[in-house]
């Protein structure tokens, strides 16, 4: 008796999910973990419209099977785990005692120095086309039966702004900004900052307040019906951990507590009802996403249609595991040419690459 193709893949999924069951490997648990995304993972392998070396060295990754140094020595295919790349990129520079490091998928993915503009230009491709998507779907109306929320950082799936603490604060209308060379605000509003300073007992110096003043977030929501400003944040991080994403989620929040404590501080001060938040957003080079903590973020933020969260998250980790597949590609050729050209920033066409099947659901649902 011949089988149906659709009931052998059906009958492979689930003998393959009984199996994970039995496996304590790293792989396993990996694959076994809860709320994570996980079966978009399946998506991507699925989707022939991705290079199929693309999805092996995606497959690779999630297997603890990619070649790099690490792993190659623990094959006995090379006898140390030291960063080749890192010697090679040092060398270059004249650097004369370069740090020992391990080569490993979080160093290239996260942290190798040469691939540090390809890894901005990552983050914002990822980011831009999350942001947009969000105050594209963002349809729930405030009492005037106008659009509640506003995403001024959102300019395009290609392009946003980050504002600084003395646009935001003009914005909220917690202080006149006056044109460059009057100086008198600015004079004010730092002051103001030292005193919040001295009134919660933080120990700061001039430098201090200048990297306070300078900090950026990556995107912000308002609400100026409920005065509500929220910061946005996005990070791709490595998901080898369990905590991974608590983890950085925590380092996010350390990174801009005092400056939203500050502007509620201020907001106090002036009476203006202004309240400051954060929202982050975290994905795992290796397609991990908290489902139910992004989508019930999404609702927060106006995007109450079920069927566009879903695809938001979808493109979301479709796109981040293509750009984790760029990183890897580009490791290969670095490996084996001059790291020179790694200081480039990726093409646009390749950061701003949308996923046009999706773009459907992205629309405002019909009234």
């Amino acid at each position: 008796m011949r089988l149906h193709p659709t009931v052998k893949k059906r009958i492979n999924l689930q003998v393959s999910q009984q199996q994970l069951k039995i496996h304590t490997g790293s792989t396993a648990n990996f694959l076994t973990r809860e709320d994570s995304s996980r079966d978009l993972l399946g998506k991507f392998h699925k989707d022939r419209s991705v290079w199929i070396r693309a999805r092996r060295r995606v497959l690779q990754c999630l297997s603890y099977q990619f070649p790099c140094a690490l792993q190659l020595k623990q094959w006995g295919i090379l006898h140390e785990v030291k960063c080749r790349l890192c010697e090679k990129y040092y060398k270059a520079r004249n650097i004369p005692e370069p740090p020992d490091t391990v080569e490993s998928v979080r160093l290239i993915q996260c942290y190798w120095p040469a691939l540090l503009l390809p890894r901005i230009a990552i983050h914002h491709g990822i980011w831009r086309e999350l942001m947009f998507s969000i105050r594209k779907s963002s349809t729930e109306l405030n009492n005037a039966s106008e659009l509640q929320w506003h995403f001024p950082s959102a300019l395009s799936p290609e392009a946003h702004a980050e504002w600084g603490l003395y646009k935001i604060l003009e914005h909220m209308e917690l202080h006149e900004i006056l044109p460059s060379g009057s100086g008198k605000n600015r004079a004010k509003l730092r002051k103001d900052i030292e005193e919040y300073h001295i009134a919660y007992a933080i120990d700061f110096d001039d430098e201090d307040i200048d990297t306070f003043i300078a900090r950026r977030p990556d995107g912000l929501a308002f609400d100026k019906e409920e005065k509500l400003c929220v910061f946005l944040e996005y990070t791709r991080a490595m998901d080898t951990n369990e905590d991974w994403a608590e983890r950085k989620e925590q380092e996010k929040n350390d990174k801009y507590s005092s400056l939203l404590g500050f502007i509620n501080h201020l907001s106090h001060w002036e009476k203006s009802g202004w309240k400051a938040s954060q929202t982050n957003f975290t994905t795992g080079v290796r397609g991990s996403l908290h489902t139910n903590q992004f989508l019930t973020r999404l609702e927060s933020l106006g995007v109450k249609n079920k069927n566009t969260r879903e695809a938001i998250r979808n493109r979301t980790v479709q796109k981040t595991l293509s750009m984790s597949n760029m990183i890897l590609k580009f490791f290969f050729i670095a490996l084996n040419s001059k790291t020179d050209w790694t200081l480039q920033n990726l093409p646009t066409e390749i950061v701003n690459k949308n996923m046009e099947r999706f773009n459907q659901h992205l629309q405002p649902p019909r009234l």
